[in-house]
């Protein structure tokens, strides 16, 4: 599918690699990793075309269908789900052939591109882009608005969409999962695990790699090496072929001056002369063996807290959300040194509303805050990185926290994030995000808190910070709480599980696999019931709240009905409809004899046309009401 022979790529003066050979088989899930700046995105770019090598060749069938996702996306006024149609160009180009088939009356024509809008799916592409949409954390309803009202986070999703959308040959993703969360990264990994093409993902999500990858295409220190398994399998083998190389070099090190030793010694008597010119010879036909060379990685750590109150904090019937409706209700919990607890939860359930109330940046709606006097906690979110000030460099934002330390110092502190030499006196506006993540948190470790309250914390970073930053958590001696998409951190970090979910949070009975189920059943809308609150309403008499119950069942089960038979109607229309186009097809109906057949056929398609809209409208406005009585409050 993909083969690449001597190929090798320079960006200015840099090399990124050089003699690469490879073949990349058609079906492959292939994982790109590498250290940042390796050549990873600019291996991408050569796929797509959009860069050439400087050596060798590389090699793509002819006519393969690409998809990526776009990084830029203009504030459009079209709507989202006709942005997500726009990664189908296949269909696009029908839609438009159609169009001008139908304006010039050309009958053989139009009844040519319906054929072909049957045999591309191209009926069902509307509901296809819903369905997308909705797996990526879109609310019923989004699917209308235009794409110039998501935020950018939001519109990221929308480019990964519209990537999927397409029926491609190859998929090139590129940290995809950077503004997932957890439930939306779990789906994204099922429907991966389905593509039928061959994917290349750059990713620096472990668990993400290991479910995927069937191969891992690794560029470091100028060279590509293609590894067979899953990104932990690689790693195992390149650990294991670094030791082996390592002592090698220090084997062949013993015996190069054990040599050289012999001949300094022994140079200049005659009697040696023989054996000295035979160990000199011996030296120029030894093949020398490089030291072992592995990508930088980071060691910071947490120091002890100063005080270690216990309880830290305390959360007694507290309820939080936006203006007057709550989102989470009736949470009593209490946070102790050494507590570490992860927060699971669909999306838009109240996560990061959550760790806001925990933080102190929102107020409770009810309830009490209980903290201790002495605590102090160190806050982590995304919006900090907007915070940073972009003309002032890394030493600075650390010297606003401690006027009195020494710059030496400072200094010495930045270098284990990564912030060596001049880089901690250069401005940091052109960093990367995920060295402004690393800066965030090196200030931020920097204070010494007692309780850690982490929003996506490894958004952007790297795998080498991802395992530098939960090997500190594991040793920190504070109190944590994490929201993470990172299943990896999670499992390696977090004690206690909780769930966010109907307004409540309560401690979950299982591990991330059971999550996984959990979430699986509520995104396929089986459970049958509203959320329920924490504190049921006491005015309601217990009768009263089983009919109520029995209501809300009927309507769940009503609406499955509903959807199930518009998805009958809509198919059943959709075989007659090809029918009429086979009909369509036959080169004899458009003789003059034909006419008055011909248009009603063409008569009788613009009413299957009508009726496929239609139940297609009413599938996804009953799916839509099943999902509001699911989830009822977004973030």
């Amino acid at each position: 599918m993909i083969s690449a022979r001597s190929l090798s790529l320079r960006r200015g003066t840099r090399v990124l690699f050089e003699e690469a050979s490879f073949l990349l088989n058609k079906g492959e899930r292939i994982g790109i990793t590498g250290a940042n700046g390796a050549g990873k995105s600019s291996f991408f770019e050569l796929i797509r075309g959009r860069l050439q090598p400087d050596k060798g060749d590389l090699t793509l069938p002819v006519g393969l269908e690409i998809a990526h996702v776009a990084q830029e996306t203009p504030a459009l006024d079209q709507s989202a789900l006709d942005y997500v149609l726009d990664g189908d160009p296949e269909l696009r180009s029908i839609e438009r052939d159609i169009s001008a088939a139908e304006r010039d009356e050309d009958g053989m024509a139009l009844a040519h591109c319906y054929e072909q809008l049957g045999v591309i799916g191209g009926y069902e592409a509307p509901s296809r882009a819903a369905r997308l949409l909705h797996g990526l954390g879109f609310t019923p309803g989004d699917e209308t608005r235009s794409v110039a009202t998501f935020s950018g986070g939001w519109r990221v999703r929308l480019n990964v969409a519209q990537a999927l959308m397409c029926r491609s040959d190859i998929l090139l993703l590129d940290e995809p999962t950077n503004h997932l969360d957890l439930d939306a990264v779990i789906w994204l990994q099922e429907w991966l695990s389905n593509y039928p093409g061959t994917l290349l993902l750059v990713s620096h999500d472990r668990d993400f790699l290991d479910d995927l990858a069937t191969q891992i295409l690794h560029i470091e220190h100028g060279k590509v090496q293609l590894n067979t398994g899953n990104y932990t399998a690689f790693e195992t083998r390149r650990a294991e072929m670094l030791a082996q190389q390592q002592s090698s070099f220090q084997r062949q090190q013993r015996d190069l001056a054990r040599i050289q030793g012999f001949v300094d010694r022994f140079r200049a008597q005659a009697t040696k002369a023989r054996q000295v010119q035979s160990r000199l010879k011996a030296l120029d036909r030894m093949v020398l063996i490089s030291q072992a060379q592995a990508d930088t990685s980071l060691e910071f750590s947490f120091q002890r807290p100063d005080k270690s109150p216990s309880p830290l904090l305390k959360l007694d019937g507290i309820a939080a959300g936006y203006g007057q409706e709550p989102i989470i209700e009736a949470v009593t919990l209490s946070i102790n040194p050494g507590d570490r607890i992860g927060l699971l939860g669909p999306n838009g359930a109240g996560k990061s509303t959550f760790i806001k109330l925990l933080a102190g940046v929102i107020p409770s709606l009810s309830g009490e805050r209980l903290p201790a006097q002495d605590l102090k906690i160190g806050y982590f979110a995304q919006h900090q990185l907007e915070q940073l000030e972009p003309e002032q460099t890394a030493l600075w934002h650390l010297q606003q926290l401690d006027l009195r330390a020494s710059e030496r110092d400072l200094r010495n502190y930045l270098g284990g994030f990564g912030f060596q030499g001049e880089r901690a006196l250069e401005p940091i506006a052109p960093f990367s995000g995920g060295e402004k993540s690393r800066l965030v948190l090196a200030m931020l470790i920097y204070q010494k808190p007692n309780l850690l309250l982490l929003d996506e914390p490894t958004n952007h970073l790297d795998l080498q910070t991802r395992d530098a930053l939960s090997l500190a958590l594991q040793e920190y001696e504070g109190a944590l709480v994490v929201v993470s998409h990172d299943r990896y951190l999670l499992r390696t970090v977090a004690d206690d599980l909780y769930l966010i979910a109907d307004g409540s949070v309560s401690l979950f009975d299982g591990d991330l696999e059971d999550y996984r189920r959990w979430l699986s059943q509520h995104r396929h809308l089986i459970q049958s019931s509203v959320r329920t609150k924490a504190t049921p309403d006491k005015t309601v008499p217990i009768k009263q709240q089983r009919q109520d119950d029995q209501d809300r069942r009927k309507k769940v089960k009503s609406l499955t009905a509903q959807i199930e038979k518009a998805e009958s109607l809509m198919n059943k229309a959709l075989v007659e409809r090809q029918s009429l186009e086979q009909q369509m097809a036959a080169s004899g109906l458009y003789e003059a004899a034909d006419q008055q057949r011909l248009k009603d056929l063409l008569k009788r398609k613009h009413l299957l046309d009508l009726a496929i809209e239609t139940h297609e409208a009413d599938w996804l406005q009953a799916l839509e009401t099943l999902e509001s009585e699911q989830t009822e409050v977004v973030d």
